[in-house]
């Protein structure tokens, strides 16, 4: 299973605070996966060829699968973590109802473990993303508190399981609602959770953002 290097920054959020914004976010997700209609759960996710029970499912499966299952599920997708993922995450949909997934992942908000390979920022990230994932196809308001968001967004831009070293490369994000910055090159600039999204490839982040780079990251997320 692929891990994400050691971010040379993990050390300076403390992990009490961290996992405070993880059950936060968790919890504020989970309220909005409370409300959704049949329809909504069947609506397509902006994870490509995910609906959003699919997609909810899979966040149910941070805190329950094991350490055993996910090297057979790794084994059994011939070692592509892609492929893994999906396949668990379509079997849990297929397997519970929503009213179970909904209320598996309720369950799931204060869970302090993490899936095996993971670094301690990864759940941040997961949640804040995929929250985004669900949301914005649906066009429910779902708000990216900056405080949470910059130590997600810090981590993943020098994380490789997230790609952004090549998909940032010669480019400068400076985020309008935080004191951050990364980069050097031609500026991009917004909101903090729109740069979260462009850096881990959601091209739903490019809207919200502005500047002489733009155009560059738009090609490289088409």
């Amino acid at each position: 299973m692929s891990v994400p290097p050691v971010d040379p920054r993990e050390h300076v959020v403390d992990a009490a605070e961290l996992h405070a914004a993880i059950t936060a976010e968790r919890l504020s997700l989970a309220d909005v996966i409370d409300t959704l209609t049949p329809d909504q759960w069947r609506h397509p996710s902006l994870c490509t060829g995910w609906t959003v029970d699919t997609l909810v499912a899979h966040l149910t499966l941070t805190s329950r699968i094991t350490p055993f299952e996910a090297v057979r599920a790794m084994i059994g997708a011939r070692f592509d973590i892609n492929r893994m993922i999906d396949r668990t995450a379509r079997a849990r949909a297929a397997e519970y109802p929503p009213a179970d997934l909904a209320a598996q992942y309720r369950e799931s908000a204060t869970w302090t473990g993490r899936p095996l390979g993971t670094r301690p920022r990864d759940p941040l990230v997961d949640v804040l993303v995929h929250g985004q994932d669900l949301a914005r196809p649906l066009h429910i308001p779902h708000a990216m508190p900056p405080d949470h968001v910059v130590p997600a967004l810090e981590y993943a831009v020098a994380a490789s399981f997230y790609g952004a070293s090549t998909r940032l490369a010669g480019l400068r994000l400076v985020a309008t609602d935080a004191d951050w910055a990364h980069g050097d090159g031609s500026e991009v600039h917004g909101p903090s959770g729109e740069l979260l999204l462009v850096t881990t490839g959601r091209a739903a982040g490019l809207p919200g953002l502005e500047g002489p780079g733009v155009d560059e990251l738009a090609a490289r997320l088409s």
